[in-house]
């Protein structure tokens, strides 16, 4: 009887283990599926890296979290500094000159990576991993037989992660992650060529158009001055006329990559039509502030020497007009695009008229008659 009694206890404790593992599952599943839906209705490479290195870790409770992806171009780089994304603060993110490290680790196989941090193995992926004790799963992202990158996660648990588990919710994760990110990569592609100048390289007239409205709403949330470069090669007709439309559009390229490289990163540089370009300096950037960029540009320009196609150098020159819009001097029906342009394209038009080779401020935009008419009113 006694031993009956022992079996049925040791039965029961197993069935327990049983339930409390199939709960588990369920749990573990119901996450997976949680995270698969978000992915899936993810519209940018920004928010793809933003979900998997933060509500990866806190969804599954990991130590840490790190993405790798193959930038062999530097385009995924520009595309998350375009979106907003601070690269250089994502110690996480990691982007590599080519998938070598990659094709070491998951050699032919393209098979997960599971068990204890070893350097030789797991250092590239982690570069900062709360304990060297923990247990790792290296998974592996690949589409069409080519290795994209590779989501990693860590665990101070040594057993979260170890060779004898099943992968079957892990190679879920990886699948789907992969097609996502394929997905989002095309989307990104797709997206910016449609909003690139082929020409130039910078962006183009309809991106500027679609940005400058997103960043004047910035500025009025912040209440921090936005301003805008409105740029014009001097004399560019002579230059087609005379040496031919190859080298005009050397020197339209030669221009536009000047003018980026002394831009930053989340200022706003488009080819606004012909030999016209048009920057806006990000929030935050005074008046004063964007002249002084202005003519460190134009001196720039001024400055160097810019070649034909054969060879021959030439002298080429910026007229630039600088705008301001600060939130504090109008209301929201003055800070408008049409408002902001009007007023830099004026400046363009002074500068022009002084003889070329200048910057010419046109100031702050300023209230419109029937704001300051109804101000009058309140006022009275």
């Amino acid at each position: 009887m006694d031993e009956l009694y022992t079996e049925l206890c040791v039965l029961q404790s197993h069935l327990g283990n049983l339930v409390d593992r199939i709960r588990q599952n369920q749990i573990k599943l119901h996450r997976f599926q949680t995270l698969e839906m978000t992915l899936l209705t993810l519209n940018s490479l920004r928010e793809l890296v933003d979900q998997v290195l933060e509500d990866t870790r806190v969804l599954f409770e990991l130590d840490a979290v790190s993405f790798v992806l193959v930038d062999e171009k530097g385009e995924l780089e520009r595309f998350l500094r375009e979106d907003g994304l601070n690269v250089d603060k994502q110690p996480n993110l990691i982007l590599l000159p080519s998938g070598e490290i990659l094709d070491r680790t998951f050699r032919k196989t393209l098979r997960p990576y599971l068990g204890c941090y070893k350097p030789e193995k797991c250092a590239a992926f982690f570069p900062r991993l709360p304990d060297t004790s923990s247990s790792v799963a290296l998974l592996p992202l690949y589409r069409r037989g080519k290795l994209m990158g590779s989501l990693n996660l860590a665990s101070t648990d040594t057993m979260r992660f170890s060779e004898q588990m099943a992968t079957d919710f892990l190679d879920r994760l990886a699948c789907v992650l992969s097609v996502c990110l394929e997905n989002t990569l095309n989307f990104e592609l797709l997206r910016r060529t449609s909003l690139i100048d082929t020409l130039t390289g910078v962006n183009n007239r309809r991106y500027f158009e679609q940005r400058v409205s997103e960043e004047i709403d910035r500025a009025l949330r912040s209440g921090e001055c936005l301003s805008c470069l409105f740029l014009d090669i001097d004399h560019f007709k002579t230059i087609n006329d005379t040496y031919g439309h190859q080298s005009g559009d050397r020197v339209l390229v030669d221009v536009a990559q000047t003018i980026r490289s002394m831009l930053r990163n989340n200022d706003v540089l488009a080819r606004y039509g012909g030999e016209e370009f048009v920057a806006l300096l990000s929030t935050g950037t005074g008046n004063r502030a964007a002249t002084d960029v202005a003519e460190r540009i134009r001196q720039r320009i001024a400055d160097r020497e810019f070649y034909d196609k054969d060879g021959e150098a030439l002298k080429i020159s910026l007229s630039i007009g600088v705008a301001t819009l600060d939130p504090t001097r109008v209301s929201g029906i003055d800070a408008t695009e049409a408002r902001l342009i009007e007023a830099a394209d004026i400046a363009l038009y002074r500068a022009k008229n002084n003889g070329r080779n200048c910057v010419v401020s046109n100031g702050f935009v300023e209230p419109s008659f029937q704001e300051t008419s109804q101000q009058c009113v309140a006022g009275f």
